[in-house]
């Protein structure tokens, strides 16, 4: 009898889908998962020696060295983010914004309040905690508010980490999350000049991203923030970077999916990044306004991922983050190390977010339930503590457990473990426990449903002709 490796499965429309912890899958056909996982397949059958290749036999593991070699093949491509320390490093250097988005998720206050604004002791303190990482590489996104309101301290923060990595020699990365609206040929020319990548919010057709997103002053955001965009792409063209957007999907956008598709492509951005509404900041008091059922923003999903992989086919080139990431993971050993999709996720052990005032939290959201009033993920502060005392906080280590998906029930034995990951602050947010991640949970059911459903499309030839393709670039 034939011995099975380890391996988790699920019935996927007429076919049962098998994936095992480094991420390989295979689709077996009813009779040949049965003889499988009885032991009756005989070794010289194809659909055999195709499991025994993907690592889904005992065989595969028995050969000399091959558990070393397996075992080196996790720890280096599919769990290396395990060994490196916080790479990602969120500073807020205000909470002053020039928009009154509906869902806005920072708690953003008015232009007035520049006591809300990051000051020059406390961005020194932020720059030396970030250089106590021990992760060679360092991204510092500036967000807000609107970090363009408090310009003169991303420039001091740009530089001084530049000089000191002068001795750190960390791989950098610098990026600014803004609206663009308060955007000048001054504050443009300073921010290619040092090489910092640009995202920029868009949600949509003019009328849809005025609504979720009007300006204080009363003039078109959608406007302001295309003109934004397009400044940067033409500045930019030369360091051969891409101006990212992102898009809040809310109530009013689930019937706008290819308006919203179409609008992207317009503006020539190449990535379109389909996520749900957070129960975060403003949006947490408007869920019945704004949100919608997890099969509804399915739903949604799926009509929009239909279009662009048709729009693929017809040789316009834009591409899915989520479904990018998912095929990236599913066909290469090279994790994109997104902090929601890994086990365990990124709160304190992959990202730090550092508010104004110097207080460190978990993550971004984190932070965003802090400006709640709920600061049970506050680390500590950058003038009080420690990098030490935040990185070996109870808090990181309470939410390391709680996002590692082999010891949480309902994800143990999912299929999808290799692919997913929890956020233990939304459960939190919406459960009031960060290990509750119940089946019936929004998120869950939104990723395994988008999970079925780009599994499928792996089985499409020529939708998975444009998964790769995206892979390839």
């Amino acid at each position: 009898m034939i011995k099975t490796g380890f391996f988790r499965f699920k019935k996927l429309g007429q076919k049962y889908l098998l994936t095992n912890d480094l991420g390989d899958f295979i689709f077996l056909q009813k009779k040949d998962f049965k003889n499988f996982k009885e032991g009756k397949l005989k070794e010289e059958a194809s659909v055999y020696k195709e499991l025994d290749k993907k690592h889904f036999t005992s065989k595969s593991w028995r050969c000399e060295n091959c558990q070393a070699r397996l075992t080196n093949r996790y720890a280096s491509y599919r769990g290396k983010y395990l060994s490196q320390g916080p790479g990602l490093h969120i500073i807020v250097v205000t909470l002053r914004c020039d928009h009154a988005c509906r869902y806005c998720h920072a708690s953003s206050k008015n232009m007035t309040r520049t006591d809300l604004d990051m000051q020059e002791p406390t961005a020194k303190k932020v720059v030396d905690m970030i250089f106590e990482t021990t992760s060679p590489f360092i991204n510092v996104e500036f967000q807000g508010g609107e970090p363009l309101a408090n310009f003169g301290i991303v420039k001091f923060i740009v530089n001084r980490v530049l000089e000191k990595n002068k001795k750190a020699k960390k791989e950098l990365r610098f990026s600014l999350v803004s609206t663009l609206s308060l955007l000048d040929d001054k504050k443009l020319n300073w921010l290619h000049g040092k090489k910092i990548s640009i995202c920029s919010s868009l949600d949509g057709p003019e009328k849809l991203h005025n609504k979720n997103r009007p300006k204080l002053d009363g003039k078109s955001s959608y406007r302001a923030t295309c003109q934004g965009i397009k400044k940067t792409k033409k500045k930019y063209k030369d360091l051969h970077y891409q101006v990212n957007a992102l898009i809040t999907t809310t109530g009013d956008s689930l019937p706008l999916w290819k308006e919203i598709v179409d609008e992207y492509v317009k503006l020539g951005l190449r990535d379109i990044h389909l996520r749900p509404l957070n129960p975060f900041g403003m949006a947490k008091g408007l869920q019945k306004l704004l949100g919608y059922s997890a099969q509804d923003f399915v739903t949604f999903y799926k009509k929009a991922l239909d279009y662009i992989i048709e729009l693929n086919l017809r040789g316009i080139d834009i591409r899915e983050r989520i479904a990018k990431m998912i095929a990236q993971k599913a066909f290469t050993d090279n994790d994109p190390n997104f902090l929601d999709l890994r086990s365990p996720c990124g709160a304190g052990i992959g990202q730090l977010a550092y508010h104004y005032n110097g207080d460190v939290y978990t993550c971004d959201e984190g932070r965003m339930l802090g400006q709640m009033g709920d600061g049970t993920f506050k680390l500590g502060n950058v003038h009080k503590n420690t990098y030490k005392e935040i990185i070996s906080s109870e808090v990181t280590k309470s939410l390391c457990l709680a996002s590692t998906l082999e010891g949480l029930t309902g994800c143990s034995d999912c299929v999808y473990l290799p692919y997913c990951g929890v956020c233990p602050v939304f459960n939190y947010s919406e459960e009031g426990n960060i290990f509750a991640q119940a089946p019936n949970n929004f998120r869950c059911q939104v990723n395994k449903s988008i999970l079925d459903y780009l599994f499928r499309k792996f089985e499409t030839p020529e939708a998975l002709k444009i998964f790769k393709k995206w892979l390839s670039k």
